[in-house]
């Protein structure tokens, strides 16, 4: 290597047109383009139910998104209790009596604290649950329905014949 000359890499030579030959893709394009025009491809047919499919993708994330944010902002509702319990138990355990109660009194707040934990745990992941389920139902009913569509864009094309 030369003084002073940058080190080869693969990103130095990396060649998009290598990567993404455009005169072939348009070639092919345009060979599928002609194969399907003669097979009797209904275009405006195909775009719409890739539209639907585009609208059902689009609709299945904001669930997604609005199911994410929902947990987030019941966890920031749980961490906010908690805190707030937490404090309370603290001035609770300074003004307990002896220190057997409140050893009494701290196996009690902590299996207590413990129960909370495990109940909210439980109302997070159903949460996540059902907006999972709500955005593969989505999906599903989307993945149905165009298979349906093929079925009815070959049975028009076997009429055709």
């Amino acid at each position: 290597m030369k003084k002073g000359a940058a080190p080869k890499t693969a990103f130095a030579e990396f060649d998009p047109d290598k990567l993404f030959n455009y005169r072939r893709m348009m070639a092919n394009w345009s060979q599928l383009a002609g194969e399907a025009r003669a097979a009797g491809v209904d275009w405006q047919e195909l775009v719409a139910s890739h539209r639907r499919n585009l609208e059902a993708v689009t609709k299945a994330n904001q669930l997604a998104i609005e199911g994410a944010q929902a947990v987030l902002r019941r966890q920031g509702e749980i961490m906010r209790q908690a805190m707030s319990e937490a404090v309370s138990m603290s001035r609770e355990l300074v003004q307990a009596g002896g220190p057997e109660e409140k050893l009494a009194r701290q196996a009690e707040l902590a299996k207590e604290a413990f129960e909370m934990a495990l109940a909210n745990m439980r109302e997070v992941a159903e949460m996540v649950s059902r907006s999972n389920h709500e955005a593969l139902d989505l999906v599903n009913r989307r993945v149905s329905e165009g298979l349906d569509e093929i079925k009815t864009a070959l049975r028009k094309r076997a009429g055709r014949k």
